[in-house]
């Protein structure tokens, strides 16, 4: 396969699962009715910031397949993208959000991992991913406040 099939396949693999999950999976009145903490952002705001992190993932996905793709840290990549694609079911779909906390703490740990293997080996796929990091450690506060609140 070539490096522009490669890209493709990773982008339309990482940004399709993700807007599938997200239509299948969009927040109803059960979320509505939740109690919020005050940080809690406008729904608008999550559309774009997952656009930009699904991109960001696909292209980190592509570097590590086209260096290695039996690595390690090609492991941990697909390992975070099926803990990021439990998420949503978890907690929208059978509506339990300490289960989702579950799923994304592992997905913090998995993503910081990432990171630091590739801190030192592919230094753009590691700041790549720290968007990521720090989206998902503020869902993961922002899942333990509903869990907690509800």
């Amino acid at each position: 396969m070539t490096r522009f099939a490669t890209r493709i396949g990773f982008l339309v693999l990482v940004m399709g699962g993700g807007i599938l999950i997200g239509t299948l999976t969009a927040p109803g009145a059960w979320y509505a009715a939740l109690n919020k903490p005050a940080f809690n952002p406008p729904n608008w705001i999550f559309a774009p910031v997952w656009t930009v992190l699904y991109a960001l993932i696909a292209m980190v996905g592509w570097r590590m397949w086209e260096t290695d793709r039996t690595s390690r840290v090609m492991q941990l990549w697909w390992g975070q993208l099926v803990l990021n694609f439990l998420w949503s079911p978890a907690f929208f779909v059978l509506q339990m959000p300490w289960l989702a906390l579950a799923v994304i703490l592992p997905l913090l740990i998995t993503i910081l991992m990432i990171i630091a293997q590739c801190w030192t080996r592919d230094s753009v796929s590691a700041l790549a991913f720290l968007p990521y990091a720090a989206w998902v450690a503020f869902a993961s506060a922002l899942n333990l406040s509903i869990a907690v609140l509800n």
